[in-house]
């Protein structure tokens, strides 16, 4: 038997509206958690309503769904990182260095906009590969490899910029990447992440690369008993995260018609917030893509919405800061009655 006959034995599934389950992880379970998530953003979105007649015009609503695009996009990749137990604290600045990455393709360099879009979603898969490469390969905790990750992709991005903002004033077509609307009303950025989002869901739920990811995250020790190569499949997963965030960091770019080397940094905890809401848990073995996107929308509605309140941003990073420790800390409750 190959190492995916094995993989597939090892990860029977328990799968419901893009929701991967560990073995022992009631499928209600799953439902029970997004149908949560999903109260919680329609409570939200009554909220701010009431609180602002602003809130609901469709300009501003559009508006939060841009927002959601990169938040969303970056929460997508690492949803099969956190479903292998581990963690990706590098996407927020790996974002930063592969929008700059793709203003030096494609304005220092004049290569020709979809091979600069191209280069700049491979340099997300190198940082993944060397993500994957310092965890799998080398058994460094995800948390420290990935640390180091954030701060080199920093600091790579301000040294290759120059610390200066790189703009694609000489590439016009490049800004109707995120900014275009080839569903009227609707920008591309918003097209994009529901794209991605579907082939995420399909690669989580409908194939041999979701069943072993979610069977490293059960028994990392079982799955490598059983035949799989999960060193191999580990190096595979950060890859594939790697990439999403090379697509968020394009989209982020055209969003902006800039590639800013000062961003980056909080990102991630918005993307890693976006995923733990949504029911993927932090210990691994239970993902949703559905529920990734439902936690996006719930963080761009709640900073959308506080900012419409004109509350200062010292207390929006207060608030968002007590949403993320409140999503830890249900998940761990998730994760002691499950046990």
């Amino acid at each position: 038997m190959s190492s995916s006959e094995n993989g597939a034995a090892v990860a029977t599934e328990a799968r419901a509206g893009g929701s991967t389950a560990a073995p022992s992880t009631p499928a209600w379970r799953a439902w029970l958690q997004q149908g949560l998530a999903f109260g919680t953003l329609i409570a939200l979105l009554l909220f701010f309503w009431a609180a602002s007649p602003r809130f609901l015009t469709w300009s501003n609503i559009s508006g939060v769904l841009l927002a959601t695009a990169v938040i969303g996009i970056l929460a997508l990749g690492t949803t099969f990182v956190i479903t292998t137990a581990g963690i990706d604290l590098s996407i927020g600045t790996g974002m930063t260095l592969c929008s700059v990455m793709t203003g030096i393709f494609a304005v220092d360099l004049g290569l020709p906009m979809p091979l600069a879009v191209l280069l700049g979603i491979l340099t997300g898969g190198v940082i993944g590969l060397l993500n994957g490469f310092n965890v799998a390969i080398l058994g460094l905790p995800p948390f420290i490899a990935t640390l180091a990750m954030m701060m080199i992709a920093q600091g790579l991005a301000l040294v290759i910029s120059g610390v200066s903002p790189i703009y694609f004033n000489d590439v016009p077509s490049f800004q109707s990447i995120a900014l275009g609307t080839l569903i009227p009303g609707l920008p591309n950025a918003v097209l994009i992440m529901f794209l991605v989002a579907a082939l995420a869901w399909f690669l989580l739920s409908k194939t041999i690369f979701g069943r072993i990811t979610v069977a490293i995250g059960s028994n990392e020790e079982a799955a490598r008993l059983s035949g799989i190569d999960t060193r191999r499949w580990k190096l595979i997963i950060y890859i594939v995260a790697g990439l999403f965030t090379g697509v968020a960091g394009v989209v982020m770019a055209s969003r902006l018609g800039s590639a800013q080397p000062q961003l980056g940094v909080g990102y991630e905890l918005q993307a890693i917030a976006a995923v733990i809401i949504g029911g993927t848990s932090l210990m691994g073995g239970r993902g949703s893509i559905t529920g990734t996107l439902i936690g996006a929308l719930i963080m761009s509605v709640l900073i959308n919405g506080l900012r419409i309140l004109s509350i200062q941003t010292e207390w929006q990073n207060v608030v968002v800061g007590i949403v993320i420790a409140l999503a830890v800390f249900f998940d761990t409750l998730r994760n002691k009655r499950s046990a």
